[in-house]
């Protein structure tokens, strides 16, 4: 059954439940039973995989800039005009590219044999005939940082910082400055090149990619990631006391910058259209996998929100408008040219929100609200409990793009996946769509299109946040 037969079903009930509209609570009780009907309906047939699965077979891997890119681009215009989405379009960005190689590292010795790596995003490649050079070990950036530039010079630094496993994903931040750091400061300190231990919580045999700072070196040096069995292997032969050589073979190519596209498609609102809810994913991915968590799958949850929001009898109060992001990878680059371009707009943005953190269930409902507006979250939170959903706390960015307009003062609302496994599968080979639960995804989408209506129906605003500025 189609949701909007389904809705006409309860418009008996709705309509003797206006009456009773007029209260002191910012959602009005016919507000939360249609958002209490368009859950249940997301649990028994929301179709969010049937996107993923389209974004996946028929596009695949999506870097910015990149021909897969392009095709992405394409493919999220005509899916969401198959939709239904009252207006689709884009906005063009521009970003630097970069073209993957071959990277091949092998241990000369003591004890040779081969170790599985990945470039760092915009690596440099070695001289044709590769490098051969000393491994020398550092916990973790700030010890490279630190250590005198003698220790350094002519050498591999190894970064073996692991990364901790956790539901939330806060494991990553304390290992990440490996990566986004690492190659800054040993090119400073004049070593030959960088390896890190991969990003990750797996152990399989899997190098972790993803993109690392780059402006302003003026001497890059090749960057790779290596599997955790494989810095485990060389954190062994480092225990026996021995000098442990190894040689790097990488060719990656730095490109001219071009364009790439944030891609936008609206639900337009009947009373309010120029205030507008924003909901978003990231469409570019790295080059490893084919990006089914990272991102396809909010990608997925965002357009099956709205489709399911369209279908409603008549259109939210305002503007429902789905970001799908371009060159998050890179370094939010979609988010901060789309911020900059429309900065007199964002006192028209109501919130924002983002689905970034793979295909796992939604456990937690955070928020960056002003106080004065907690009961709002507290309505939400009515329709958000029964899916297994805990409230929060109040310092939410919305997600990665979404930080961007938080840092102006825009509010944000965050449904946090369980991330306990996201980081096996992150910026890998193995981000696939066998990794996506498609009964998981119903539950996203419940939980979504409860927070995105509301907002999208709500009578208020929701006022400012502080900044930190």
């Amino acid at each position: 059954m189609k949701l909007r037969p389904l809705l006409a079903m309860t418009s008996g009930f709705l309509a003797a439940l206006a009456v009773t509209t007029a209260t002191a609570k910012p959602l009005s009780q016919e507000d939360l039973s249609v958002a209490e009907v368009l859950r249940d309906r997301a649990l028994e047939s929301s179709d969010a995989y049937s996107i993923v699965e389209s974004l996946t077979v028929e596009v695949g891997p999506r870097p910015a800039g990149s021909e897969g890119d392009r095709r992405a681009v394409a493919w999220a215009q005509e899916k969401m005009k198959a939709l239904g989405f009252d207006r689709v379009y884009t906005e063009q960005i521009e970003v630097p590219r970069w073209n993957r190689g071959h990277a091949h590292a092998r241990v000369v010795s003591p004890f040779p044999q081969p170790l599985v790596v990945s470039s760092l995003g915009y690596s440099v490649g070695t001289p044709e005939e590769g490098l051969t050079a000393e491994i020398v070990e550092f916990a973790d950036v700030s010890e490279l940082i630190e250590a005198p530039a003698d220790k350094v010079r002519g050498k591999i630094a190894f970064i073996n910082k692991r990364m901790e496993r956790t539901r939330t994903g806060e494991g990553y931040g304390p290992a990440v400055g490996g990566r986004s750091r690492g190659m800054r400061a040993a090119a400073e300190k004049e070593a030959v090149a960088l390896m890190i231990r991969s990003v990750g919580t797996d152990s399989d045999r899997f190098a972790h990619t993803g993109m690392m700072s780059i402006d302003g070196v003026e001497e890059p040096v090749p960057a790779l990631a290596l599997s955790a069995p494989d810095a485990n292997l060389l954190e062994a032969m480092l225990e026996r006391g021995q000098p442990v050589v190894v040689n790097l073979d990488v060719h990656n190519q730095r490109l001219e910058d071009g364009p790439s596209f944030n891609v936008i498609g609206e639900i337009t609102g009947r009373e309010k259209p120029e205030e507008v809810m924003i909901i978003g994913a990231h469409l570019d991915s790295w080059d490893e996998g084919t990006g089914a968590l990272d991102d396809g799958a909010g990608v997925a949850i965002v357009m099956e929100t709205a489709r399911m929001i369209a279908e409603l009898p008549q259109r939210p109060r305002r503007t429902l408008r789905v970001i799908l992001y371009g060159a998050e990878e890179i370094g939010l680059v979609g988010a901060k040219q789309y911020v900059e371009a429309h900065q007199d707009e964002l006192d028209n943005i109501i919130a924002v929100s983002e689905s970034d953190f793979g295909a796992g269930k939604i456990w937690r409902f955070d928020t960056r609200l002003p106080e004065t507006k907690f009961d709002i979250a507290d309505q939400m939170m009515q329709l958000l409990a029964p899916l297994g959903i805990e409230r929060g706390n109040n310092q939410s960015s919305g997600g990665p793009d979404s930080s961007v307009f938080v840092a102006r003062g825009v509010p944000a609302f965050g449904l946090y996946q369980d991330g306990t496994d996201y980081f096996d599968y992150h910026h890998t080979p193995n981000d696939t769509l066998d990794k996506v639960d498609p009964e998981i995804l119903k539950q996203n989408v419940a939980a979504w299109v409860v927070m995105s209506f509301l907002a999208s129906e709500m009578e208020g605003d929701l006022g400012r946040v502080p900044t930190e500025n």
